[in-house]
């Protein structure tokens, strides 16, 4: 998404944002023109890329830079670069096809930020709006899947957005279009688009001098979009954009859309004047519609149909499509967290085990609610197991189950005190992380990638109401389906007191070394940053497919590695840049360490990277 692409060039001081050719020439014109003078510039054609505008012999001269499948970007027929920064880097070395090196960078001026487009300004509103209404999403779940799908929901969002402006008609006859434009005021530059065709074939309606021109705009082989012999854009919000900064071919600019006729687009409804485009293009968020009610069920199914949503599409599930999403408390009706015991004739167990440890076994149920029954993982205490401790850690771990409510760490339904103790909660079907990649070898990176991002919201969830996990492995991430994931087994969990930020444990327990951060083999302190620690093997396991950690070797060997300040190399085929975080949540103090608020940023925007 361009905007993605937009972010990740946000930081270089010569990036200028969502600015037209024209802005650039005059940048570099206040830049003296010299030869190798250059600034870097979002593509306003081709979503993700750039274009370089670069001085010589007192001309401009500009290059489109293409975000490529594989998410590098190139000049065309150039060599691939993995980030813009980098693409300058080699051209300020190499020509190889560039007018000139590019010799000298022109900055923004101080206190001015890349410029945004008008898409930008909309999008936020576009991607909560249909996220609310397809998924019926409200608070932090809403967040959260926001969060978690945002390369998906901005590419579908970019390919739909005309469907939301005042100038998209949908598909009206090229004798209607005229009949629309002629209502009401003449202005020259009024414009609609209609669709022609079921091919992705649109017409351009444009007023000048009191007739109606048509335009028409196809699709090339390739997706792209254009007038005949014009410039080609990837979206048509991108090339109303254009053609509203100039007419390029057009016989005028476009001024103002034609409003739909009884669609309540009054002409004060828009966003005030922008520099360069004209302040009727484009609806206000502040007027987008914010019920389901008022959606146009066409724009949702076609949306859906973007989405794959139809039956027999094989798109990837998205973590908002389980029921296990949303709370099961989130119904006012069902039963709240504070009614921790269950009734057992509401209960039925199936004899298969889903697992076992010291404690007992783990068994799938069905617990009936108000809405049907929810299929659930039952966690059973052995009946000889008369240890009070044992029942303590069970209790202990419901308590702390009890308080936690995130799409991304597996719910307590509650407790059932029958013929045993039984700890009931959400079912993850596809069982722990590391087994199912031991299994599924063909897994992609950027699979693994979703799903430890995930794992790093609901572990930052965690630090934010100062929670210790304490236990924090592949093997306690349990996959919903191959696509959602979520944090488990919270037997060593320990909630600090608001003024703590550690918790000191009294003795050495049966501890999953491996796992632990130096401070708490050392002095048994335990944070969220010796979860985060903790978090950098399970990166390690997941990127290894299921691997153990430190093969072969002895908790007292583990550890004297670590304090020599060596650590597990990287897996194999594992990208560089997940192993740079691994090393980065592996730093020996802890205050140097990051947090999950950080860890969890630098994964998303990874993932974001990865994902357009």
């Amino acid at each position: 998404m361009a905007t993605n692409a937009a972010n990740s060039a946000n930081h270089l001081p010569y990036f200028f944002g969502n600015i037209t050719r024209e802005e650039a020439e005059d940048y570099l014109m206040q830049g003296g023109l010299s030869d190798g003078l250059y600034l870097l510039r979002q593509s306003r054609n081709y979503l993700g890329g750039f274009a370089l505008s670069l001085a010589h012999g007192k001309k401009v001269h500009h290059y489109t830079i293409e975000r490529e499948l594989s998410g590098s970007y190139a000049i065309a027929g150039g060599k691939s670069h993995m980030s813009p920064a980098e693409l300058i880097d080699y051209h300020s070395d190499e020509a190889d096809g560039l007018v000139c090196l590019l010799r000298r960078s022109f900055n923004r001026p101080p206190g001015v930020e890349p410029k945004t487009g008008p898409f930008e300004d909309l999008k936020e509103n576009l991607i909560r709006e249909y996220v609310k209404q397809t998924w019926n999403l409200q608070g932090h779940a809403l967040e959260q899947a926001i969060i978690s799908q945002k390369p998906q929901l901005e590419k579908l969002i970019a390919t739909t957005a005309h469907e939301k402006m005042p100038w998209f008609h949908g598909k009206i006859s090229r004798e209607e279009s005229e009949h629309r434009i002629l209502l009401g005021k003449k202005t020259n530059g009024k414009f609609l688009l209609r669709e022609r065709d079921n091919n992705g074939s649109y017409a351009l309606c444009l007023l000048s001098e009191g007739k109606v021109l048509h335009y028409r705009i196809d699709r090339d082989k390739t997706g792209k979009l254009s007038i005949p012999d014009g410039k080609k854009f990837d979206t048509l919000w991108q090339l109303v954009e254009h053609y509203s900064y100039k007419p390029d071919g057009l016989q005028r600019v476009l001024t103002i859309p034609c409003a739909q006729v009884g669609s309540g687009n009054a002409n004060t409804d828009f966003l005030p004047p922008l520099p360069g485009i004209h302040p009727k293009l484009y609806p206000s968020h502040r007027h987008l519609p914010a019920d389901s009610a008022s959606i146009n069920p066409y724009v949702l199914q076609r949306t859906r149909a973007l989405m794959g949503a139809d039956q027999g599409d094989q798109r990837e599930a998205l973590p908002m499509d389980t029921e296990v999403y949303e709370s099961p408390y989130a119904d006012p009706e069902e039963i709240k967290p504070k009614n921790v015991y269950l009734d057992r004739a509401m209960l039925n167990l199936e004899d298969a085990e889903l697992g076992s440890g010291n404690f007992g076994t783990v068994k799938k149920g069905f617990y009936k609610m108000k809405k049907g029954a929810k299929p659930v993982a039952v966690k059973i205490l052995k009946n000889e197991n008369n240890d009070p401790a044992v029942k303590d850690e069970l209790l202990r771990e419901a308590n702390v189950m009890q308080q936690l409510d995130n799409p991304y760490i597996v719910r307590m339904i509650g407790i059932c005190e029958a013929e045993s103790w039984m700890l009931v909660m959400e079912m993850a079907e596809l069982g722990p992380l590391n087994k199912f990649l031991q299994k599924n070898r063909h897994v992609k990176e950027k699979n693994i990638t979703e799903l430890v991002h995930q794992v790093s919201m609901g572990m930052k969830y965690l630090e934010e109401n100062n929670f210790v996990h304490r236990d924090l492995a592949a093997r306690n991430v349990l996959l919903v389906t191959q696509h959602y994931a979520k944090i488990s087994d919270f037997g060593l969990s320990k909630a600090l007191a608001s003024d703590e930020n550690y918790y000191k444990a009294q003795s050495h327990g049966k501890w999953p070394v491996k796992w632990y951060a130096p401070e708490c083999m050392n002095f048994y302190k335990f944070s969220s940053k010796s979860d985060v620690w903790s978090f950098g093997v399970l990166m390690w396991e997941a990127f290894s497919y299921g691997q153990k950690p430190y093969k072969g070797m002895k908790g007292s060997e583990v550890a004297q590695m670590i304090e020599r300040g060596d650590r597990m190399e990287s897996p194999e085929a594992c990208p560089s840049e997940m192993y740079d975080l691994m090393k980065l949540c592996w730093t020996y103090k802890v205050d140097k360490r990051p947090g999950f608020s950080a860890v969890e940023l630098r994964l998303r925007n990874y993932y974001y990277d990865i994902s357009q």
